[in-house]
């Protein structure tokens, strides 16, 4: 490989060490890029000002080439609606950064990186040189399903096309596991399929060996529930699970934790004993304070970072094998693992009564995430496939 490359990164949320998912490897993937002598410009869609403040304060310049443009907001009328049908969430990119990106482009460069599927749009006239990251597909996630409005129904099917569409397009894509990767491959068999776990940087989440023991038991999750995963894994979580844990262990307590929780479950909230925090400005304190972190999505592609932070910060998990996507984590090792109800609770409550099992369990957790997911292997995966690019 070339000592330095010529790599224009385009991420369409800013690269934060704490912001939602995508944000945490973003932060990853710049640093490490930059550490390793490459020229990297990378243009970041913002949604507020003070996210563009916060890049700046991470990445200075000159050590950093980051240029930050903000959504604009989007116009009403048909033109808008119709572009919007063309190319669904393609209105994020504003007219600003598609004209410095066109620019940049007409430089000499090695690698266009568009990370996450939307960005593509932006990378489909420079395909060859191009390699594009699957984060999750909506369409294996079951978005907008059981949606019986009109609109919604529009909604779904002109999504679910334009990711057809965009991962036909390009002959080079990293996804973040093997059932991604299997499934684009029956959509674009031509394609040269990457499968590359996300990094992210242990620095950011401090493990105690030796966790408390509350003197009553605390089930809890934690996500965004404005996505589906994570919300069908609250409604089971509440509907079809703790029911169940909650008769077998009295005392315990539920906590739920994340963005739109309050709202997204608001007809849940008359359940015995369940707390429900929203829009926490940092959810590490609700990580160390659970004993079992219970994460079960009907369907959900991709890997799950919130079950990547509590191995990382050492909070026991129970989970489907959708919950530990990317991640080669064993049943009775790393986590507890099962498709079904009874297996979730039967689980759970075996954590709960049994501190040490929860103690080696975490342990192995945390070595797990450590090997796998850490920065230098992630980051030099992602040099190699640049290699096998310039070849």
């Amino acid at each position: 490989m070339k000592e330095k490359l010529r790599i224009i990164l385009l991420i369409p949320v800013p690269p934060l060490p704490m912001g939602d998912a995508a944000a945490r490897w973003f932060y990853v993937l710049v640093k490490g890029l930059v550490a390793r002598g490459h020229n990297l410009t990378v243009f970041v869609v913002c949604n507020q000002l003070e996210e563009i403040d916060k890049v700046n304060h991470l990445f200075p310049k000159p050590d950093y080439d980051l240029r930050c443009y903000l959504i604009p907001k989007r116009l009403p009328g048909i033109i808008s609606k119709i572009e919007t049908l063309k190319r669904p969430y393609s209105y994020i990119f504003s007219s600003e950064l598609r004209k410095d990106l066109a620019a940049e482009l007409a430089k000499p460069y090695d690698i266009l990186h568009c990370e996450v599927i939307w960005s593509g749009w932006l990378g489909i006239t420079h395909k060859e040189r191009a390699v594009i990251s699957i984060h999750y597909l909506f369409s294996l996630d079951g978005t907008f399903e059981n949606q019986p409005s009109l609109q919604m129904k529009l909604i779904k099917f002109f999504t679910y096309r334009a990711e057809q569409k965009l991962l036909k397009t390009f002959p080079r894509i990293i996804t973040l596991s093997e059932r991604l990767t299997q499934h684009i491959q029956t959509i674009n068999p031509e394609a040269e399929i990457y499968t590359v776990p996300l990094g992210i940087d242990f620095s950011f989440y401090p493990f105690d060996k030796h966790k408390h023991i509350n003197p009553q038991p605390i089930v809890g999750l934690i996500g965004s529930f404005n996505w589906t995963p994570s919300y069908t894994a609250a409604e089971r979580l509440l509907t079809r699970l703790w029911p169940e844990i909650k008769r077998r262990i009295p005392d315990a307590k539920l906590q739920i934790v994340g963005r739109y929780a309050k709202n997204a479950l608001a007809k849940f909230t008359d359940i015995e004993d369940l707390e429900i925090h929203q829009d926490v400005p940092d959810t590490l304190p609700y990580f160390a304070n659970m004993d079992v972190m219970l994460y079960a999505p009907i369907s959900g592609s991709g890997m799950k970072v919130k079950v990547m932070e509590a191995f990382a910060l050492g909070t026991p998990v129970v989970t489907t094998s959708d919950g530990v996507e990317g991640i080669p984590a064993e049943d009775g090792i790393h986590a507890g693992i099962s498709e079904d109800d009874q297996g979730l609770i039967d689980r759970t409550v075996e954590l709960l009564n049994n501190p040490n099992l929860r103690q080696k369990s975490r342990l192995k957790a945390r070595y797990l995430i450590e090997k796998y997911c850490n920065p230098q292997v992630t980051i030099a995966q992602i040099e190699h496939i640049y290699n096998e690019m310039l070849r």
